[in-house]
């Protein structure tokens, strides 16, 4: 059994900027202050960790940030829910089409390791096109700061869903800045970095992923599976 982990914005989707300006709307209803948000970079970055990072000059702590996630993640996804009409997901080019070939395999388990809170990766999900069930594990940007904290988490998971553990070694990790290849190293496992986000090939290429592609189109040439 292999287990597939894809991150969401950049490697299944492109969002086109509902995250941000939901993420505006939630930053000012939960903590009244969203710092400089519009110069923030987020990929490869938790939910939790961006807030944290906006948040740490008006000497808030990362520890408070976290204790407000539950709150947060309802209210980020209401004001997500509200915008929908006015923004168009897209999926990645060949995405959907992996997404489809895997689970028709039975030797494949799918999961999501991302940044986003759990409620609204559901709803970026949607909006592209994809069924959350597809998926049916994962770990989510609502869970910690630390994206390594969340494969950890996501094998974790698959190991009791499947009722054996399983090595880091049966496992890919699918996503599109360096922070997803050294989360795959953190499991030690197989770390496919796909050039369809905004981090350039050079920059992937320095993190030294297993498998550096240019989409999702040769992915089963070119990782064994």
């Amino acid at each position: 059994m292999k287990l597939v982990l894809f991150d969401i914005d950049g490697t299944l989707l492109i969002s086109r900027g509902i995250g941000r300006h939901a993420k505006r709307q939630a930053m000012l209803e939960c903590f009244g202050r969203t710092g400089d948000l519009d110069n923030h970079v987020f990929g490869g970055k938790t939910d939790w960790r961006i807030v944290a990072e906006l948040l740490a000059p008006y000497g808030v702590t990362s520890d408070e940030v976290g204790r407000a996630m539950p709150a947060y993640e309802t209210v980020m996804a209401r004001h997500m829910r509200a915008l929908r009409g006015r923004y168009q997901a897209e999926a990645i080019p060949h995405a959907l089409e992996l997404v489809g070939a895997l689970r028709e395999r039975e030797d494949a388990l799918l999961g999501l390791v991302t940044g986003n809170t759990s409620k609204t990766a559901a709803i970026k999900l949607e909006m592209a096109g994809y069924d959350r069930g597809w998926f049916p594990l994962g770990a989510f940007g609502n869970e910690s700061a630390e994206r390594d904290d969340l494969t950890r988490l996501a094998l974790r998971r698959a190991g009791e869903q499947a009722g054996r553990p399983i090595n880091g070694s049966d496992v890919v990790v699918i996503g599109d800045t360096p922070d997803d290849v050294k989360a795959a190293r953190a499991i030690d496992a197989i770390a496919v970095a796909v050039c369809t986000g905004y981090v350039a090939r050079e920059q992937l290429a320095g993190s030294e992923p297993d498998f550096l592609l240019a989409d999702l189109s040769a992915f089963f040439e070119l990782v064994p599976l």
